[in-house]
């Protein structure tokens, strides 16, 4: 697999990752190679998927949401997100996330 890094633009909302910096909306920019990227886009997936899990639990009134194992997935996919568009984030990137406190210390 090639290891040499391309651009890539983030939208962490829609979980969209493109090498224009013009075709839609972006939060980040990063550096990655396709392996990089591939994890990345797994991550994004993962998130989701727990995402319509947690959308479906909710019509479920007795499930709260601090005891909900799925709702703590998402919560951690998350995390991993940022941690990952951190490693791989320009300095804008790094900063913002860093002023999020998101990331455990």
């Amino acid at each position: 697999m090639e290891d040499r890094k391309k651009t890539y633009y983030i939208d962490i909302g829609s979980g969209e990752i493109t090498q224009s910096a013009t075709d839609s909306t972006w939060n980040f920019k990063i550096e990655a190679n396709d392996e990089e990227i591939t994890q990345l886009r797994e991550e994004f997936d993962y998130n989701y998927n727990k995402g319509v899990e947690n959308f479906l639990r909710a019509h479920v009134p007795f499930e709260e949401y601090h005891n909900d194992k799925s709702n703590h997935d998402q919560d951690r996919s998350l995390t991993r997100l940022y941690k990952m568009i951190h490693q791989l984030g320009d300095d804008e990137a790094k900063k913002h996330i860093e002023s999020m406190g998101i990331l455990p210390e």
